[in-house]
């Protein structure tokens, strides 16, 4: 049996190599990866293998940017730091999801599950999972009162938590409750569009009305709607901001860029 490793960390990756070849040595470790980028060339260039070890963060962003761009018609296992809300997706649309740090018992649980399967079994797997990527976030049921509110990304401004509760605002200034944490949130969501600006909020690019320099060589995010403190990107986080606002503003229609906006890149 042939695996590849999608995974960035490296302690994990040889973890997870050693723990595999425990497991059963006769399986060949094809590669290991540790970007979307580098990911994407690879399946372009290479036989697929029978099975692929898949974290869901990678160094270069989220690993659904890989099924953006290539189909990986072969069973997945997600290994992720996800806590359990944002599991769920996962659990019904892979063969099996792993959650960090990584123990023997569950790989082989994985691996049982898997070498279980039938070859109708796995490809259904493998439709289901691809189905599952490429309607990811297309819209969410938001129960409000007594109904569901569907609302798609393109109405969401911003994400916000406080005292453990989560709201969606949307651009017309509903602010609408979601039983979704911002880990599993931002999971969903386009990444292209949203950014993790800090702990309390996701924000949404089409939302950014200006920047502003803040104290301690920070970024406050400035929004078209009201927000209920101030957004500020802390200075660790402002080059990987930067690099999300202006290649997406690269991909956009050329627009009016607020004074003193250039300034700061």
């Amino acid at each position: 049996m042939k695996a590849l490793i999608i995974e960035d960390e490296t302690a994990a990756a040889t973890n997870l190599k050693s723990l595999l070849r425990e497991i059963d040595p006769s399986v060949e470790i094809v590669d290991v990866i540790d970007t979307v980028v580098d990911s994407i060339g690879w399946i372009r260039a290479n036989p697929l293998p029978d099975i692929v070890f898949m974290d869901i963060h990678l160094a270069d962003g989220q690993a659904f940017k890989i099924f953006e761009q290539v189909d990986i018609p072969c069973p997945i296992v997600f290994t992720t730091a996800y806590d359990r809300y944002a599991l769920d997706a996962f659990k019904v649309n892979s063969i099996d999801y792993i959650l960090k740090p990584i123990k023997k018992q569950e790989l082989e649980r994985a691996f049982e599950k898997f070498k279980r399967l039938s070859g109708r079994e796995k490809a259904e797997y493998v439709e289901q999972t691809q189905r599952y990527l490429s309607a990811r976030a297309q819209s969410f049921l938001i129960p409000f009162r007594d109904k569901l509110v569907p609302l798609t990304p393109d109405e969401i401004a911003y994400c916000y938590t406080a005292d453990e509760k989560v709201s969606v605002v949307t651009f017309d200034g509903r602010s609408l409750p979601m039983d979704k944490p911002l880990d599993t949130l931002i999971a969903l969501l386009p990444e292209r569009d949203f950014y993790r600006a800090n702990r309390q909020f996701i924000v949404s690019r089409r939302a950014v009305r200006d920047l502003s320099v803040w104290f301690g060589s920070r970024l406050s995010v400035n929004l078209t709607v009201k927000t209920p403190e101030r957004i500020v990107v802390s200075k660790a986080r402002v080059p990987d901001f930067k690099k999300w606002f202006t290649g997406n503003l690269r991909r956009a229609k050329p627009k009016i860029l607020p004074a003193g906006f250039l300034s700061l890149f």
